[in-house]
């Protein structure tokens, strides 16, 4: 078969797709990924097959829209409590996460760069990642079987069922779909018309371990999360045993390619001043900051994969990226997230659940609050036993080599096209 994978150009959102397009491409399947052109070289270095097309997805926009003081607050609420929301606080969380988010980082010049492409190339399967709607559409105008693949919670989704359940009151004459309207008016360009799995897939992906998964009432191929931090070399002292409880204290490297620098400062280390721990915090440098403001039992480094530090230890801080806390679900280590934007909140209360870690936030941070919590967590062993069980829990889905022939057979159910 011929499978076009379809990510925008965020590169940890495509990392966790990578082990399951080498599980196609080692079945004999030809792979290839469509994405805009600022994520070709992550392509290929992860070894796979790059199809640049269109423009990047101005990433700036999005966060220029995010300085509208309330904006952040209602995301958050509408993924975290849309049943309790009404019409009106929906349809504005559509209407300004499609203008804002979905249509720029699916922009038109992409979006018809790749409609194109797969007319010419004939994919049998698309897989996009959960935001990158354009491959949906491509696959609706080509005939191609598509499935969505989630790299987090999948709170849109839940978000657009409450939606549609209230939209479906109201008066016909007074429906607004944000979602669906711009999904329509892109497949009108190209000669094709709209149905609910343009919106969600013909079938999800799902990479999440099984008790942190949303039931959307979808068909859904569960997955094993399997780490992919792209490319690296290791450091000597990752081989040697720690001599103390290693914490590592990471905000990930989405953030830093916009901006040179992480969320998480430097002078914030010094809430773990004098803690006997070898602390570990992979972090860049803001303005006005350098590394000698971190604590003495702190080592700044600019960059260690996730898969060969975690490992290592006791502990991990983040701020809530899905790909550093699948990683450490994925190894059984204890995690403090820290969250703020989007799904991380959903994903800090389900981490908390599952007894595997701490949710703290932000707005709600002290340094004390921080401090005593990363010692809660070193300290209890209930801690440790919800990791180990988590990552039972991880371990307990189909590997991506695994679920190849189910893909197999997905694809032609629903594929219309040759």
């Amino acid at each position: 078969m011929r499978i076009l994978f379809v990510a925008h150009a965020e590169k940890t959102h495509f990392f966790s797709m990578v082990p399951l397009a080498w599980a196609l491409r080692t079945a004999g399947h030809e792979v290839r990924t469509a994405t805009q052109p600022d994520m070709a070289q992550a392509v290929t270095e992860a070894g796979l097959t790059a199809v640049p097309l269109g423009s990047d997805h101005r990433w700036k926009q999005v966060m220029e829209a995010n300085q509208d003081e309330g904006w952040p607050a209602r995301v958050a609420e509408a993924v975290t409590r849309s049943a309790d929301l009404g019409h009106d606080e929906l349809l504005r969380f559509f209407d300004e996460t499609t203008s804002r988010y979905f249509r720029t980082i699916n922009n038109d010049e992409f979006l018809d760069a790749l409609v194109e492409y797969s007319r010419s190339w004939q994919p049998d399967l698309i897989v996009w990642e959960q935001f990158s709607w354009a491959g949906a559409v491509a696959a609706r105008v080509t005939g191609a079987a598509h499935a969505r693949m989630l790299w987090g919670a999948d709170v849109v989704t839940r978000s657009r069922n409450d939606f549609l359940a209230r939209l479906a009151e109201r008066p016909e004459d007074q429906r607004v779909d944000p979602l669906q309207e711009w999904l329509t008016e892109s497949l009108a360009r190209h000669g094709a018309t709209y149905d609910e799995t343009v919106a969600n897939g013909q079938w999800t992906i799902d990479p999440n371990p099984p008790s942190h998964r949303i039931d959307n009432g979808l068909p859904v191929v569960s997955v094993r999360y399997v780490p992919y931090n792209g490319p690296a070399e290791l450091a000597p002292w990752l081989a040697a045993e720690p001599a103390r409880p290693r914490v590592a204290v990471t905000a990930g490297i989405s953030v830093r390619g916009y901006f040179g620098f992480d969320m998480f400062g430097i002078s914030a280390l010094q809430a773990f001043t004098g803690l006997d721990i070898d602390l570990i915090a992979t972090l860049r440098p803001g303005p006005g900051e350098s590394v000698d403001q971190a604590p003495e039992n702190a080592t700044v480094v600019d960059f260690v994969p996730m898969h060969a530090l975690l490992p290592t230890c006791s502990a991990v801080i983040h701020i809530g990226g899905a790909g550093v806390q699948s990683t450490a679900a994925y190894y059984g280590v204890p995690q403090m997230i820290l969250p703020g934007l989007w799904d991380t909140l959903v994903r800090g209360d389900l981490l908390e659940q599952s007894g595997a870690g701490l949710s703290l936030p932000v707005d709600q941070l002290t340094p004390e609050r921080v401090r005593d919590s990363l010692v809660r967590l070193l300290e209890d062993p209930a801690f440790r036993e919800g990791a180990a069980a988590l990552r039972k829990d991880v371990l307990a889905a189909p590997s991506p080599n695994e679920i190849v022939p189910v893909l197999e057979d997905l694809t032609t159910r629903h594929r219309t096209a040759g």
